[in-house]
């Protein structure tokens, strides 16, 4: 594996754009988040603003080669109705749910879109759309988002902690991301902690947290402890459904909550205890669920030494992806603003 340094976002709170034909022209540049069902994609101007935005499902296919062709679509698109020149555009960058090396822009695997392994994106983007291209994991996205315009603005020191169907985390320290030896740093689905499993997770299966408090886990918690014949209704809730019962008074719910928060406080008091961050920013549908956090932060209360954990929801929501990816599109732009603007295929 090739080392590689670490990079520092010291200056995300104020982005910095000065391409020489950028006020003549216009200066634009694309963000994408590619979901495990949904792909959304922004475009913004040389300061970060979003000028529109497009979304489409991948849930028929997920290959790479189609959603490199949805992108594709949907970029033309929004520059239909924004009436901006494709040749105003400067860069892109896009976050993909997976392990991914942001040197070479390759998606190494992920589980939530079939067929991705070792997929070189950054390059095939390049190809398709003749535009410098850049590839984040979409978790570190969502950190880069909310250091920059998000619930972290000049904190150095902070965990993004996304809590959905799966669980990871964007980790930053001393204002610098954390990828790892193997670009995995922040994959804590894995954590092993009381309340979870303590068999070894096989390739392609669900981590010990993950399985526990994941959206799927609590989902299937609340599933186990239902009558056959409880109903449509509640066979079909989702965790936040299933939280929000709890806050109704529904017995079975409150004990899914009480859980599933005691399992997430003793997660971030460990990283805690590791990381000594000033803040945890929880995203994600389940991440960002109010009976959660506030049943969090009871438990973490008995948690003092050697630091209390601090919690917030995210600021961004869900485009904290999209924020992130428009940072890192900028930054590639500035990198390249010494190069003539590239020739577009129509």
């Amino acid at each position: 594996m090739v080392q590689h340094k670490p990079r520092k976002y010291k200056s995300l709170s104020k982005p910095r754009f000065d391409l020489s034909t950028a006020e003549k022209t216009g200066a634009y540049v694309v963000g994408v988040d590619i979901g495990g069902s949904n792909l959304r994609i922004a475009l913004a101007d040389r300061k970060g603003s979003s000028l529109g935005k497009w979304a489409t499902s991948t849930k028929e296919t997920a290959s790479p080669q189609v959603v490199i062709s949805l992108i594709h679509k949907g970029m033309h698109q929004l520059l239909r109705q924004t009436a901006v020149q494709r040749s105003s555009l400067r860069a892109i960058a896009v976050g993909a749910p997976g392990v991914t090396d942001r040197d070479t822009g390759v998606v190494f695997a992920t589980s939530y879109l079939r067929g991705w392994k070792n997929v070189p994106l950054a390059a095939m983007l390049q190809a398709e759309l003749q535009l410098p291209a850049v590839v984040e994991n979409d978790v570190k996205l969502a950190a880069i988002g909310e250091h920059w315009a998000g619930a972290a603005q000049g904190i150095p020191n902070f965990v993004f902690l996304a809590i959905g169907t799966g669980i990871a985390a964007g980790i930053f320290v001393n204002g610098h991301l954390v990828d790892g030896r193997d670009w995995i740093a922040g994959e804590v689905g894995y954590l092993i902690v009381p309340g979870t499993r303590e068999t070894p997770s096989k390739a392609g299966e669900p981590g010990p947290l993950e399985s526990a408090i994941g959206g799927e886990g609590v989902r299937q918690q609340w599933l186990a402890s239902c009558p056959s014949d409880g109903g449509a209704t509640a066979q079909d809730l989702t965790a936040t459904g299933i939280f929000y019962h709890a806050l109704a008074g529904n017995p079975k719910a409150m004990k899914i909550l009480d859980r599933s928060a005691r399992i997430l406080a003793y997660a971030v008091h460990n990283i805690s205890a590791v990381l000594n961050p000033s803040l945890f920013v929880l995203g994600g549908g389940v991440g960002m669920n109010g009976p959660l956090i506030a049943a969090t932060e009871r438990i973490l209360e008995c948690y003092t030494q050697p630091s209390r954990p601090q919690i917030v929801a995210s600021a961004l929501g869900q485009d904290a992806q999209l924020m992130g990816a428009i940072r890192l599109a900028l930054d590639k732009a500035e990198s390249r603003k010494h190069l003539q603007p590239a020739h577009y295929r129509s």
